[in-house]
């Protein structure tokens, strides 16, 4: 089972999950710990999710139009839409004030 590293506001929550799972799916059921991930949509159109991937980059598909379109420059700076990602490997994710939208 893959192990997920959550960051945010100087917390760190780890949890396992199955594989396929999606976080934001995770965090709108309140499955332990991501509640604290901060999302809205969960369809791509609003960037509330962005996440910064901090390891485990290398085993994520490569972003869809609505990460492109929703993150544009911040891709190449490691930035993803967590509602848009089957976790199917270990990943480190970090979330904070910086990563709201229009900031």
């Amino acid at each position: 089972m893959p192990t997920v590293v959550f960051r945010k506001d100087g917390q760190t929550y780890r949890d396992e999950v199955k594989a396929s799972t999606n976080l934001v799916v995770r965090a709108g059921i309140k499955q332990f710990p991501f509640p604290h991930l901060r999302y809205e949509c969960g369809m791509g159109k609003c960037a509330h999710c962005a996440c910064r991937v901090l390891a485990g980059q290398e085993h994520l598909p490569p972003p869809n139009w609505k990460e492109k379109k929703q993150l544009g420059e911040r891709l190449d700076a490691g930035y993803r839409l967590v509602c848009q990602l089957w976790i199917e490997h270990d990943i480190e994710l970090e979330q904070g004030d910086d990563l709201t939208p229009g900031r």
